[in-house]
Parts: C-alpha cells; structure tokens; sequence
C-alpha cells in the first residue's frame, strides 16, 4: 500500500496536478453541485470497496461531482459565516506539513516544527501586549481554544477555594452575544453562566460590576470571557473595564478573539483592543483573519505554567517527554494529545510575505466593511443596524420578512454571485456581510446589495 510501485507514481503526479489547478485559481469559484444525498450516493458507489481501483478513478469522481458539492469557504465571493482566505504559501506549507507526517506532541520528536510555531506565538503574544512569560499552542479552532482555556480557569478557582468548595457549582461570567462554542464548554465543564446583560450587546467593565453585586453567590464565579470581535456583529467589548473587575474579583480572564482578534495586526482599530494585555488566557483563529489553512486556532497563556499544571498527560509512555525540563510539548497547554504542527503554514506565510502584509490585508477588509456601511446608508429601503467595528457589515431591508431573505440568499447562490445567508438581531431576520478576503471588491457589494431592489 506504501510501496512506490507504478500506480503510486502515477497518483503523485495526479494529486500534485491537481492541487496546482486547483491552487492556481483565481480568483476561486463558489461551487455548488448536487447536495442531494442520493446523487451523491450514486457517485460514490463502490467507493471505497473490496478491491482497488485506480487513483485516476477516484479523484476524478471528487474532482467532478464531490468537490463542486463543498461552498468554498476562500472565494471572495464567500460573505456568510466567517470565510477565509488562506494564501497560497500557508497552502504549500500545509501540503508539506502533511507529507512529512509532522507528530507536533513534543519537542522530542519535532524540536524545529514547535519552535517555529512557538516564534508566531510570540509574535501574536507581542501584539496583545502579554508579557514575556506567555506562551501556549496552536489547537484546531476556537472550541478546542475556548474549552482549554476554560478548564483551566475552573482547576484554578478550586485551586483557590480549597477543600470548603468541594462539590461547588461554578460559574462563568459571559455577555449575551458570546460565542456559542462558550455555553458548550460550560456545558461540558459543568459549569454555569452569569449572564451580564448589556442595551449595546457589550460586555463592560460596569455591567460586570452590577452582575457580581447582584449575585446571590458572587465566590462561585470562576472566570469572565470577553470577546474581541463577536462572530455575528463583530463587536469588541470593553477589555479594559472587564479586566479591572476581573482583578478586583480575582477571576480568571478569558479573551475570545477567535474572529476578531486579528485586528490586533490592524493599526486603525489597535485602540479598541486595549486591556487585552490583561487576559490569563487568550485565543484566535489564523485560519479566519490571519490567512491560514483549517484547522487552526492560537491559544496563549499569560502564566503556561499554570496550564501546564492542568493540561499535562500522566502515562509512563509519555515520562520521556517529560524529563527534559526546559522542553516545549504542546500537548501540556490543551486537552489534546496528538496534535499535527498546524502553526507552521502560518510560519511560513509570515516569513514569505512579512507581517506588513497581513495588516495590509486586514484593514482591506475593514475598509471595505466602512464602505459597504456607507452604501447601505446611502440606499432608500435599507437599513445599517450598527456602524460596523470590524468587517461584519449587519442591515435590513425594510418590509422584507425571513422568506424573502432567505429567497434572496438562495438565488444569489444559485447564481454563483454570492454566499450570504441571512443571519438574525433581537429576534429578527436580517441581512449580513462578514468581509475577510482581501479581493472582495465594491463591485461586488453593489451587486448584491441591487439584488434587493
């Protein structure tokens, strides 16, 4: 099966062909082909089965009826959800990443691949303003991120609160707009939510305040999470204000920038991040805003150690990792064991284009999402619900209902010109531009917003 035998020549060279077509498009197309199940039954009938069949056979069925069938999340016509544009070198690397089958566990088995990583780390540690002590790893996305974070929070409130807390219910300060993926971890962590309630869908420094007064139970609150960047409106809350309460209550603080924390790189929106440099724990995703390939999501610890102290694997497979003190293993900084080394795409990306770029393409998309704003405004029948902070651009169309929105979407898609599904604010359906992709065009944005005519 390994042997370099004639086929295996020949499946090289056809997957390499492959993914330079597919590399070398430009700009990329949307795609949408059959999502019916049975269709796509009917291609992959016998596949896999008993026998072999030709490489040739095989990528050709994903080539014409699978592939089309996936949105392509890196075209810049891809405006729902939060899309992505990785460049062609983090591509590249990702592809030689998996070629050489790189085990990102420990510093044992890939010193130079985790040192690599661990220079972007510092790189995006540098741009919060963490101290020199952070440091963490990169996990597969903001979830993984958010729940390592988290169950460190929880193991250190136990820490604090001794055995008289045994058995205590915790909880986790949140705004209503976090990221779902932190009821989840609550969820899963056994913890609750203290839910601090805001008129402008922000977490501040003085609504905390007023939720912690007004708790029957203020000790049980383990943690606050704030976010810099909500998925939906792209909002930052108030870092600095929360990261004083946060002190004053000795909570662990938590930064979701999963999304937006990539701005951090943006010069004309740095100021609205400032207190970031106060969070215990932090996470954002390169493969949103930072230009890199999933699955991959950068968690940082102000004090690893701490981390460290919760996440490390007890086996006596795993003693020889750990008797090198001064050695990184990513594996001790989340809840994860094997690990691929996804931060090295970054690396490379970085290193090739150099880190003006990426601000560069950054305040594209913030500038694009300004001026999308102001053509919105400048149209009878629709609506800016909120000026816009990053590149999520929220509006209605006046007298439309969700159906509408909806068929809208639909035929936008259906006519490959765009993918924005509707999304929803205070309970009602509204229309939604998340910008990423740096050659996302105007043009392209008076398109659609005609469509609503």
């Amino acid at each position: 099966m390994h042997s370099m035998d004639p086929t295996t020549e020949s499946m090289i060279r056809s997957v390499l062909a492959y993914a330079e077509n597919r590399l070398r498009l430009d700009p990329v197309p949307l795609d949408r082909g059959s999502t019916e199940p049975a269709k796509l039954d009917a291609a992959l009938k016998g596949l896999p089965g008993p026998g072999p069949h030709t490489p040739d056979q095989v990528l050709g069925v994903w080539a014409s009826v699978m592939a089309p069938a996936v949105i392509s999340a890196d075209s810049p016509r891809f405006l729902g959800f939060i899309p992505a544009a990785p460049t062609k070198a983090s591509l590249l690397f990702d592809m030689l990443v998996s070629c050489a089958s790189i085990q990102g566990i420990s510093w044992l088995e890939a010193a130079g691949a985790i040192h690599a990583e661990n220079v972007v780390l510092r790189l995006i540690a540098d741009r919060a303003g963490m101290p020199s002590s952070a440091g963490g790893c990169f996990v597969s996305g903001g979830s993984a991120g958010n729940l390592s974070a988290l169950v460190v929070a929880r193991e250190v409130a136990k820490r604090k609160a001794g055995p008289a807390a045994a058995g205590r219910r915790w909880r986790v300060a949140v705004s209503e707009d976090a990221h779902s993926s932190i009821t989840n971890t609550l969820r899963i962590c056994e913890m609750d939510a203290l839910v601090v309630r805001s008129d402008d869908h922000r977490l501040t420094g003085d609504g905390l305040r007023a939720a912690l007064a007004a708790s029957p139970d203020p000790g049980s609150v383990a943690a606050v999470v704030a976010t810099s960047g909500t998925t939906n409106a792209g909002i930052i809350d108030d870092l600095a204000g929360v990261a004083a309460v946060a002190r004053e209550h000795q909570l662990w603080f938590h930064v979701d920038g999963a999304y937006g924390g990539a701005g951090l790189f943006a010069p004309s929106v740095r100021a609205f991040y400032e207190g970031i440099e106060h969070a215990d724990s932090f996470i954002v995703d390169p493969h949103k805003w930072l230009f890199a390939p999933f699955d991959c999501a950068a968690l940082l610890y102000r004090n690893p150690s701490i981390a460290k102290s919760v996440h490390t694997q007890d086996a006596s497979y795993l003693d020889v990792i750990h008797d090198r003190p001064g050695e990184w293993n990513p594996t001790d900084y989340a809840y994860h064991l094997t690990r691929r080394a996804r931060g090295l795409p970054l690396w490379f990306s970085l290193s090739v284009y150099g880190v003006d770029a990426y601000s560069e393409a950054i305040e594209t998309a913030i500038s694009l999402a300004r001026e999308a704003a102001d053509e919105i405004q400048s149209r009878p029948g629709l609506e800016l619900i909120r000026k816009p902070s990053l590149g999520v651009v929220l509006f209605r169309r006046h007298g439309w209902e969700a159906a509408q929105y909806t068929a809208w979407a639909d035929k936008l898609l259906e006519d490959q010109v765009a993918f924005i599904p509707p999304s929803a604010w205070e309970g009602e359906t509204v229309a939604r531009f998340a910008f990423l992709h740096p050659h996302t065009t105007m043009d392209l944005v008076r398109e659609i917003l005609d469509r609503m005519d």
